[in-house]
């Protein structure tokens, strides 16, 4: 491969290559190791990922005592934070079931102010010195005593928390998350940020940051919902692509947010938190799409997906189908969809952001989403071959810090599903992970490896290349000689997933991996 300015200039045989030999700046012998595509997280959370990896992080505690030790302390090896931020617990995995108290936390800190969002980032738990510094909460949406903060009140503890972290403390956090993510083969994370859930400084901090220092890039997006042309323009200032990303219609199923047709089997009569209508859905789509901009929404419950594709339709009345279907629209996480609710995204052009650890993390007959759904609601979540069958495009992402930047492994849970029948081939994943991630963007030549792309690629350390996908019968063609299907890494659960030595963005080196 050549690359120049830039971009891949030639892609031939060995041979051939030796006559470019003399008229390069350098030459990289890889040694035989594999050569891919960079891969593109579609849905990051850059800040937060990096002070996750920075602060306190209790994704590893198993039981409610565990974490509480773990808060106690991160407050003592930090006697100077203003705010003591962390996140990651998940009382659905803890044998006391429930989340920390608000006494509790105010002892493990003795009296200091803390924030703690839960794994999903739709609740939090705080301590009583945070809430002060907020006000009357009791007036608030989701606000319920002892309870975990939601909606409302939980965005306007985090507005209160992430007040007291400082520029310096931001952009450390930022640079954390971005060689992270070099260190992992990823060329680009699609930045979700929004007044809910970051900050405008945060944004045009982060696109600054990336723009300016050799790392992956970032494609900023902005979720506020627009209601007037005028409202867009704050999306062109800030640099953002799109008036897309965490635009909440509803919450989150852990946190019993997610908005549904039935209610929760663990809370009922529960349905969970709308934040949109259909009708402020359909005036966003067709703001957006008569500004040449991407809308998007985050949706995750069954009665949230209904409301964006009511709301989508509704615009392409008004603004003409072809219009909205060309203009590409997002929907970010789309996890409980029927039949009907697929063959709408296909129909109008909605790309599919999902994040395949989730159904890692939370899915099979006794995860998370079982005890929220029942086991039957469940095993209908995060149907990836369907979309893929109905022609719905795919990209795949994280939604870190809620689970880790792990693109490898993010592949491998799409390909090894908990449910078969929603289990997808590897290069299929792949594919989602890597073009998939830049089509979303709106870009039609970047994520591959072909002369006039963007020199974006990773080297990586693999075991045997093969051809891994769900059904034997075409397992059994892809895996013929004749059928041309190359390899990739043996992603069989138990195996070690590739480790990448050497990162290119542009054409430049951002990562490479030291000598052991």
């Amino acid at each position: 491969m050549v690359v120049e300015r830039g971009s891949v200039a030639w892609v031939g045989s060995e041979g051939a290559a030796d006559s470019f030999a003399d008229g390069v700046d350098e030459v990289i012998d890889l040694a035989g190791a594999l050569v891919t595509p960079a891969f593109t997280d579609a849905h990051v959370h850059t800040t937060a990922t990096g002070l996750a990896r920075t602060g306190l992080d209790l994704t590893a505690a198993t039981t409610l005592t565990e974490a509480l030790d773990l808060v106690r302390a991160h407050a003592a090896a930090h006697p100077g934070d203003a705010v003591l931020l962390g996140h990651g617990w998940d009382s659905s995995r803890w044998p006391e079931g429930r989340a920390p108290s608000r006494m509790e936390l105010d002892r493990a800190t003795d009296g200091r102010p803390l924030y703690l969002t839960r794994v999903d980032v739709h609740s939090a738990v705080a301590t009583t010195a945070l809430l002060d510094r907020v006000g009357d909460l009791t007036g608030r949406a989701g606000y319920q005593g002892d309870a975990p903060l939601t909606a409302d009140a939980h965005h306007a503890v985090r507005a209160a928390a992430f007040a007291n972290v400082t520029d310096s403390q931001r952009a450390d956090a930022q640079r954390a998350a971005l060689r992270r993510a070099a260190a992992l083969g990823i060329g680009t994370l699609h930045e979700c940020a929004g007044p809910d859930i970051s900050s405008e400084a945060d944004l045009t901090g982060l696109l600054g940051i990336a723009a300016q220092t050799a790392g992956p890039r970032v494609i900023g997006y902005w979720a506020e919902a627009a209601s007037s042309a005028r409202d867009l323009e704050k999306v062109r200032e800030l640099g953002a692509v799109g008036a897309a990303g965490d635009l909440f219609v509803d919450g989150a199923l852990g946190s019993h947010t997610a908005c549904l047709h039935a209610p929760y089997a663990d809370a009922p009569p529960s349905t969970g938190t709308r934040y949109l209508d259909p009708t402020a859905i359909a005036t966003h789509v067709a703001l957006c799409t008569e500004a040449g901009l991407q809308a998007g929404f985050h949706a995750i419950g069954d009665a949230a997906v209904s409301a964006v594709i009511a709301g989508v339709r509704t615009a392409a009345e008004k603004v003409g189908l072809a219009r909205v279907r060309a203009a590409r629209h997002r929907v970010e996480h789309a996890e409980m969809l029927t039949p009907e609710t697929i063959a709408a995204f296909a129909e109008l052009g909605l790309t599919a952001s999902v994040q395949p650890a989730f159904d890692a993390a939370w899915g099979g007959e006794d995860g998370m989403y079982a005890q929220r759904l029942g086991v039957e609601r469940a095993r209908t979540l995060n149907p990836y071959a369907a979309l893929l069958r109905a022609g719905v495009p795919l990209a795949l992402g994280s939604d870190s810090p809620v689970t880790p930047l792990d693109p490898w492994g993010t592949v491998r849970a799409a390909a090894f599903h908990r449910t078969p029948e929603h289990r997808v081939s590897v290069r299929a994943a792949f594919t989602a992970h890597t073009r998939g991630g830049w089509r979303a963007a709106r870009r039609d030549d970047a994520g591959v490896l072909v002369p006039g792309a963007p020199a974006d690629l990773a080297v990586w350390q693999h075991g045997e290349l093969v051809v891994q996908v769900p059904d034997e019968r075409v397992a059994n063609w892809s895996t013929d000689p004749r059928s041309g299907t190359p390899g990739l890494p043996d992603l069989t659960p138990g195996l070690p997933l590739p480790v990448c030595v050497r990162t290119m963005v542009g054409g430049r080196t951002v990562y490479e991996r030291p000598i052991e």
